[in-house]
């Protein structure tokens, strides 16, 4: 049974007549009778009695109208809903992000989005660097938010803005006073970091690794998996971080925090996508917002 079939018995049933359906569809009466002919030879079901020079739906024809018609209804929606999904006007947009992104330069540029395209839904997640790449690999996000590249051979990685990590402490600690700080003074203080996994732990271990200083040489007192609890811990005086300047700046200019003079480098935000999986309308409108565009000849489209 095909969706022209229950277009053709509609359109017949309705009319009670297959020349008047013929005409109403562009179709040669041949055809329309064909249809009506395989329907009922197909399921040994009479759906039409001649009575005279007209025709009537039988008591089965009756009962398939009404099914008939549920089932086209639901393909012309069906097809409405690609329609709109492919014009942007529904749909819904898996993302997710590191914290720092999510809290601090994600939102700008989702709320530009939801300006520009009203009926898409954006579902948002958050989770560090490790847990946005996992949700990119198993389709639980159809775009993720990282800070710093991710090597993975099935990511299309492309960079769409650039951050600056600094090292604070607490107004009390003694590098308030230090006019500059060597790497080897880095040894020296109590540490509170991000956890394993995060962007910024890895970025900042990064850079120590290129001043030649072993993540383990650190005093690390505590391990916390929010910036806002690595940034609390700091300004109640214990030790020292490594942070975004867009998270320490509010702690900055309220006198809670301090930024020690030791220049990290700047690190990138990437997008994340899935070279193998179908990139959506949404997600590319997203990508082109940020932009963050798709570049050519990375996976399908």
């Amino acid at each position: 049974m095909t969706l022209e079939q229950l277009r053709i018995f509609v359109a017949v049933a309705e009319r009670q007549h297959v020349t008047q359906a013929a005409r109403a569809l562009n179709l040669a009466q041949s055809a329309v009778s064909h249809a009506i002919t395989a329907l009922e030879a197909r399921h040994d079901t009479k759906l039409f009695d001649r009575v005279g020079r007209h025709i009537e739906l039988t008591e089965a024809g009756r009962v398939f109208l009404a099914e008939a018609r549920a089932v086209l209804a639901r393909a012309e929606a069906a097809e409405l809903a690609l329609s709109e999904l492919g014009s942007l006007k529904r749909g819904t947009l898996s993302v997710q992000a590191s914290q720092t992104i999510a809290s601090y330069w994600l939102p700008r540029h989702l709320v530009a989005f939801r300006r520009t395209y009203p009926q898409i839904q954006i579902r948002l997640a958050i989770g560090n660097t490790a847990q946005v790449a996992a949700a990119v690999e198993s389709g639980a996000a159809e775009l993720g938010f990282v800070e710093g590249a991710v090597e993975n051979e099935h990511f299309a990685s492309t960079p769409v803005a650039r951050d600056q990590l600094i090292v604070v402490v607490g107004p009390e600690h003694p590098w308030v006073s230090r006019a500059r700080l060597a790497s080897g003074d880095l040894t020296e203080s109590d540490w509170v970091l991000r956890e394993p996994g995060s962007g910024t732990r890895s970025a900042f271990e990064d850079a120590l690794a290129r001043l030649g200083i072993a993540p383990g040489a650190l005093r690390i007192q505590l391990e916390l998996p929010s910036n806002e609890a690595v940034r609390a811990a700091v300004e109640a005086g214990l030790g020292a971080t490594a942070i975004s300047a867009s998270v320490a700046a509010p702690s900055i200019e309220a006198g809670l925090l301090h930024q020690a003079a030791f220049q990290l480098p700047e690190r990138e935000f990437h997008v994340l996508r899935h070279r193998e999986r179908y990139l959506s309308r949404a997600a590319d409108a997203l990508l082109a917002l940020v932009g963050g565009a798709r570049p050519h000849g990375l996976g399908p489209a």
